[in-house]
């Protein structure tokens, strides 16, 4: 009986059995990365190759001493208009719009206009441009943001300065009186020297005086005119001698 069933269940030669078992499940031996630590991260995000960027080729890009662009016909236009005004005019004034309204700019040049002070306006380029080829460069670094040119054919800076307390949205930068170069003190030091009209009035009657004075003093007697030079002589040369002692006899 045993034998009958060893013959039955034992397989035969080459014969496979239907099923097999095959094995699943884990590795005995397993490695699994461990995440890197946060300061090696960071080291090694500051030790990484940067590689240097690539030099642009010879030719790609314009000379800077070339010329690229001519100055266009308005531009042109502009820089004769500034160069008319800074001809024709002996006072420039150059001051800086802090957002004025057009009402308060159209009050302030009817204040102007009514001592002879015009308001011009140029682009700065234009402006920049112009100086930098004139006698009048070293008045480029003023001509920052939004500016304003105050010109008028006569040096009339005190009445500039009265128009522009008015107007705290105006600022003033600087100017040019007679081909000189003011700060703000120095143009409110000019409003304050005596117009010329004042100086002249002065000039004739301190010349008065001294004809007055000559006049009175030739019609005194001549005795005392002829005193009056031998004093005068006197002043003028040097120092005599005092006179010996006398002996006595």
């Amino acid at each position: 009986m045993a034998a009958t069933l060893c013959v039955r269940l034992l397989p035969k030669q080459g014969w496979l059995p239907l099923t097999q078992s095959v094995r699943h499940g884990s590795k005995s031996v397993t490695r699994h990365r461990k995440p890197i630590h946060l300061l090696k991260q960071k080291l090694l995000a500051v030790t990484k190759y940067v590689p240097p960027p690539r030099a642009a080729p010879l030719g790609a890009y314009p000379s800077e001493s070339q010329k690229v662009q001519e100055d266009s016909g308005l531009l042109l236009i502009l820089k004769n208009d500034l160069k008319s005004v800074f001809r024709d005019n002996k006072m420039i004034a150059v001051v800086q719009n802090n957002s004025s309204s057009a009402e308060d700019m159209m009050t302030l040049k009817h204040r102007l206009f009514k001592h002879g002070i015009r308001v011009k306006f140029f682009p700065n380029e234009v402006t920049r441009s112009f100086l930098s080829d004139s006698v009048y460069s070293s008045m480029t670094p003023l001509f920052i943001g939004p500016t304003v040119l105050l010109v008028s054919k006569e040096p009339k800076v005190k009445e500039m300065l009265s128009a522009l307390r008015a107007s705290p949205q105006i600022t003033l930068l600087g100017g040019c009186v007679d081909d000189t170069l003011l700060s703000v003190q120095g143009l409110v030091g000019f409003s304050k020297l005596p117009s010329v009209t004042v100086v002249q009035g002065q000039l004739v009657s301190g010349l008065t005086v001294l004809t007055s004075r000559t006049a009175a003093m030739l019609g005194h007697h001549p005795a005392r005119l002829s005193l009056l030079l031998q004093q005068h002589v006197r002043q003028q040369s040097p120092e005599e001698a005092p006179p010996p002692p006398q002996q006595a006899t």
